[in-house]
């Protein structure tokens, strides 16, 4: 997997740090950072909760990603 620039981008321009996106979708500041860098699996239901936090689809932050 390759590091998610757009999501990153949505995050500094919402001024949210890993841990406010961790927080806010229940998983540990870790887990979140392997997300965004491309450390870890991305399951259709994080994706969901994470797009839904900038009112977004899933496709519109991650498509580019697969």
């Amino acid at each position: 997997m390759k590091k998610n620039e757009k999501l990153i981008k949505l995050r500094h321009d919402k001024n949210y740090t890993c841990n406010d996106m961790a927080k806010l979708i229940g998983i540990s500041k870790a887990y979140y950072w392997k997300i965004e860098n491309g450390k870890r699996n991305l399951y259709y239901d994080m994706a969901k909760k994470i797009s839904k936090i900038f009112n977004l689809k899933p496709d519109d932050v991650f498509y580019d990603l697969f």
